[in-house]
């Protein structure tokens, strides 16, 4: 059984530090291989930034925006050190960075904004009421070997996808689909760091013998927060898009929205195209 998230999200204060376990679960790796075939997913490490943050700091206010570089890959079965920092507080934003290692070897760092809202005006241009969940197929999900194992965590329902290996060739790399966390806790703003991340790269739906690629930037900005009624039983709405595939990058976004239409958050990835091997082009 996978571990629980909300435990792995648990902080221990160690040393001066707030540590946790890194568990080969979240390796972006397919199921069926060791977990070091791949990556620390990302949108753990964000999520356990933001945590590290809202815990060693005391921070209540929402949170609007997280940036994350990730430095280093984590090695896995193994113990993060989250050392957070307030760079300035205030009564209506404070801004707060993060470092995290491992025996003192930086592996990411991050810097968020946190803040209230404000009555005022309210213009969402990009409101849009999503594909009612109910009337789309269970059984459109990632599973079976190819899936990655951070996907455990997660609950899926695609509305025309999956399209990994080759389904968009030809078409814009896009998937739509909604998503919740498989322990049925309420969205929130951590739930929907590791969700903004939840999902294979978008450019690997363009072609049936994708590139590997590591994510080397990441950013967050959360619009509104999630509530019951904008999150019902802990589901929303994400469409992910690559925007640029090429010189060894490639660019996406992903936009989340409430059931409702309300825009929830939006991200940006810069992934990092890793090239073969020397010894496999000389082969």
């Amino acid at each position: 059984m996978p571990h629980r998230l909300s435990d792995t999200l648990r902080l221990t204060p160690q040393g001066g530090a707030l540590t946790a376990h890194l568990s080969g679960d979240y390796s972006n790796g397919r199921l069926d291989q060791p977990p070091e075939t791949g990556y620390p997913f990302g949108g753990l490490l964000a999520a356990m930034c933001v945590q590290a943050m809202r815990q060693g700091l005391g921070l209540t206010a929402s949170l609007r925006t997280v940036s994350v570089q990730y430095l280093s890959a984590a090695r896995f079965d193994d113990t993060l050190a989250f050392r957070p920092r307030l760079l300035r507080g205030g009564r209506t934003v404070g801004y707060a960075a993060v470092e995290a290692e491992q025996d003192g070897r930086l592996t990411h760092n991050a810097s968020a904004t946190f803040g209230g809202d404000a009555e005022g005006p309210m213009i969402a241009e990009i409101a849009a009421p999503p594909p009612p969940l109910d009337g789309l197929d269970p059984a459109a999900t990632i599973a079976g070997p190819m899936a990655p194992r951070f996907s455990q965590y997660v609950e899926y329902r695609f509305d025309g996808g999956p399209n990994i290996l080759g389904g968009n060739a030809g078409k814009p790399a896009v998937e739509r689909l909604w998503m919740r966390m498989a322990d049925g806790r309420p969205l929130d703003d951590v739930g929907l760091c590791y969700l903004l991340d939840a999902l294979y790269p978008p450019a690997w739906t363009t072609t049936r013998r994708p590139s590997p690629m590591t994510t080397v930037d990441l950013r967050y900005d959360i619009l509104a927060d999630p509530t019951p009624l904008t999150a019902p039983d802990g589901w929303a709405f994400f469409e992910f898009r690559m925007l640029d595939l090429g010189l060894g990058w490639t660019v996406d976004d992903v936009v989340c929205w409430g059931a409702d239409g309300t825009p929830l958050a939006l991200g940006r990835q810069r992934r990092k195209l890793i090239p073969p091997r020397r010894a496999a082009r000389d082969s």
